[in-house]
């Protein structure tokens, strides 16, 4: 079953690029005693993804962090060192926390994996963003197949 509203995010973690290399990040690190948008992608790179979904993000960032929002992540289901490209290539700096889900356990423990193997993508993380409060969903809008709205930047600014 897919997170809901009033959920306690799920145990887990991830990987992230620092100055000395890849390093793992919980998921009470991330979440707990803070506000966190976490965000996810089918895939780094890929055409919504690159185009609008991070973009959109990079743009509203500065309005989302002044809405009592401490961080914002982007989570895939990719390794460390291809969401650190995906990061720099979009120019993310400091604005977005590029979260690799590797294996793609983190998306599998939230109930909402993706079967992309008809597209030669695997198991991929569906489209979703989640308000985080304190390691619980406040806020949790999953895309419908093939859509982009209630994820993007721009809806989810208008939540906060």
């Amino acid at each position: 079953m897919a997170i809901r509203a009033g959920d306690k995010m799920p145990a887990g973690k991830f990987k992230r690029m620092t100055k000395e290399g890849p390093k793992d990040i919980t998921s009470d690190e991330l979440f707990s005693g803070k506000r966190v948008v976490l965000f996810s992608v089918p895939g780094a790179f890929t055409p919504t993804c690159d185009a609008k979904h991070l973009p959109g993000f990079v743009q509203l960032a500065d309005q989302i962090l002044a809405k009592g929002v401490s961080t914002i992540a982007c989570m895939a289901v990719n390794d460390v060192f291809v969401m650190n490209a995906w990061g720099k290539a979009s120019g993310v700096g400091d604005k977005i926390l590029m979260l690799a889900d590797g294996n793609g356990e983190y998306a599998r423990a939230l109930g909402l994996e993706l079967d992309g193997k008809a597209h030669g993508l695997g198991t991929r993380g569906q489209r979703f963003a989640v308000v985080v409060k304190d390691g619980v969903a406040t806020q949790v809008e999953i895309e419908a197949p093939g859509q982009f709205k209630v994820s993007s930047a721009e809806h989810i600014l208008a939540l906060l």
